[in-house]
């Protein structure tokens, strides 16, 4: 499906980002916002059309909204893709963020027990965020990244979140990463996975989303049940300019082979994905056709 992969690596050059932290450190959030919504969002859905195309055919398919109101979303999901970019940026120079957790008791007792669990993330919110906040002292935790990221992105990730305890197994063509998230679990240690996009691996198991059939990567929800771990999902969504609310969320699959358990997984994990959406429409980041529509 390679006219369907989605590169996912922060635009712009090192000096850009840079100037970029160094304004942050002055400049008000919502003047920075303003700016980009009223001089960027537009060129950039004028000129990244398939983008645009894409979030439009999401609202007018999937939503089933009128085109007026599904263009407007679009421009709205567009805007605050921007948002959660210079978030994370602001986060690099140094800003802080107010933080709501739902189930934090529960996310704790998992960070403190012998046992490894596996987190699953996907492509909405902020969910950088939640490794600058869900810190645990007695256990690392793994994160799984695109490894092509932008270089200041990269360095400013990694600067952060070693001091937070932290590792990045960036994806490899070679596949390693996939025993690098296994030594992590057979140590007791936590891995954060994105599970809405298929990266390398072909391998997929479909899941109803929206009222139609998904292709989402096999790879996390097979880990976690080979491996027998706790499984949770994590969405940090963002509320206003200068707060989130993370939401937690265990998935519990009892099915009798590890086979079946991943399909259930894999459902459930789709179910809490289209909640998650319903309450916040445009800060799903899909910027290729997610679907197969023929």
């Amino acid at each position: 499906m390679p006219e369907r992969e989605w590169k996912g690596n922060t635009a712009g050059t090192t000096w850009m980002h840079r100037w970029l932290i160094r304004s942050l450190r002055v400049l008000p959030l919502r003047f920075v916002y303003a700016g980009v919504a009223v001089f960027v969002i537009p060129f950039c859905m004028l000129f990244a059309h398939k983008g645009y195309i894409s979030m439009y055919h999401f609202f007018r398919r999937r939503l089933e909204q009128r085109p007026l109101r599904a263009f407007w979303n679009t421009y709205l999901n567009h805007c605050k893709f921007a948002q959660v970019i210079i978030d994370r940026f602001y986060i690099y120079g140094g800003g802080r963020f107010d933080f709501d957790i739902d189930n934090y008791d529960f996310y704790q007792r998992l960070a403190a027990g012998e046992k490894g669990f596996v987190i699953l993330s996907a492509h909405i919110g902020n969910y950088e965020a939640a490794g600058y906040t869900l810190v645990a002292e007695t256990k690392r935790f793994n994160a799984l990244v695109y490894g092509g990221e932008a270089q200041t992105v990269m360095q400013n990730r990694q600067r952060i979140l070693t001091q937070h305890n932290i590792r990045m197994i960036p994806i490899r063509e070679d596949m390693s990463h996939l025993f690098a998230m296994s030594n992590a679990l057979a140590d007791g240690e936590s891995v954060s996975i994105p599970a809405d996009r298929i990266f390398g691996s072909p391998r997929h198991v479909e899941c109803p989303l929206f009222g139609k059939a998904a292709k989402l990567p096999l790879g996390p929800f097979a880990i976690a049940t080979q491996r027998e771990v706790p499984v949770i999902a994590i969405n940090v969504m963002k509320e206003s300019a200068k707060k989130y609310h993370i939401y937690i969320k265990q998935l519990e699959a009892e099915e009798p082979t590890a086979k079946e358990r991943a399909q259930d997984l894999a459902r459930l994990y789709a179910q809490n994905l289209e909640s998650t959406i319903k309450d916040y429409p445009t800060q799903w980041f899909n910027y290729y056709e997610f679907w197969d529509e023929n």
